[in-house]
């Protein structure tokens, strides 16, 4: 089913941009509809924002079944607190004994609070020794900022704190409500259009610019797309993923 949302900004690619990042979608996934223009006003002062409306399509939502609720029964004077629902906020944690996920925790705090942020790291440990970082708490967006840039300059700067001086190099991966798992879907949908493209016309398409993750995400996704190949062009930051129309390749 279709769905839309309305959204604002400075000027219309910004109100564009802040509503794909809510969303977790591309800009090849959606329709945009420019509602109101940007107005500068006079000497700055007195402008209007830009306003624009997206379309884009959501799953179909079943029906919610029809329950009969019965009479509401008084409630008693004090309730009990449940002990699986604790009332204490939540706090920084990290493996017992572990000198590196503790690092982790003390880097990614304090960063945090120069930041403004309020938020803390909870870290666990995969079966590979990856160090895995869910921020938790308010204010997220700022953490994960556009496109993910933010989350991904904390993640380097984390990564370098906690490998600095180490023989062994482990790799931190953060994480913030859920926003590389999102990204990761879009980028494959994103993926297998742009591979139906170039084989329906028989031609390569160059993808925006993307960081070196994003772009294996898409190596990824197409590795056994029939009939298509990828790679990388150009430099960093503004690097590219190229689908290329490849006849008999994966097949």
């Amino acid at each position: 089913m279709q769905k839309f949302m309305e959204s604002t900004g400075k000027t219309e690619e910004a109100a564009i941009t802040a509503a794909l990042e809510k969303l977790g979608l591309a800009r090849e996934e959606v329709s945009v509809e420019v509602l109101e223009l940007a107005k500068p006003g006079f000497l700055g002062i007195g402008g209007t924002p830009a306003k624009i409306k997206v379309t884009y399509e959501a799953p179909d939502e079943p029906e919610a079944p029809v329950v009969e609720e019965p009479a509401p029964k008084a409630e008693p004077a004090v309730q009990a607190v449940p002990e699986d629902k604790p009332q204490t906020p939540v706090a920084a944690a990290a493996p017992a004994g572990d000198d590196r996920a503790a690092k982790i925790v003390d880097f990614l705090t304090g960063l945090l609070e120069r930041m403004e942020i309020r938020a803390v790291p909870q870290v666990q440990v995969d079966q590979e020794g990856n160090y895995l970082v869910e921020l938790v708490g308010e204010g997220l967006g700022a953490a994960i900022g556009r496109r993910g840039e933010t989350l991904d300059a904390i993640q380097q700067l984390t990564g370098y704190a906690v490998n600095h001086g180490q023989a062994k190099r482990v790799r931190v991966r953060i994480d913030a409500e859920g926003y590389r798992s999102k990204r990761e879907e879009s980028l494959e949908r994103m993926a297998r259009r742009t591979a139906e493209k170039a084989v329906r016309y028989r031609r390569n398409v160059t993808l925006e610019p993307m960081n070196a993750y994003e772009r294996h995400v898409i190596h990824t996704a197409l590795q056994d797309y029939p009939d298509v190949t990828t790679y990388s062009i150009g430099t960093e930051p503004n690097r590219r993923t190229v689908v290329a129309y490849a006849p008999g390749e994966n097949r």
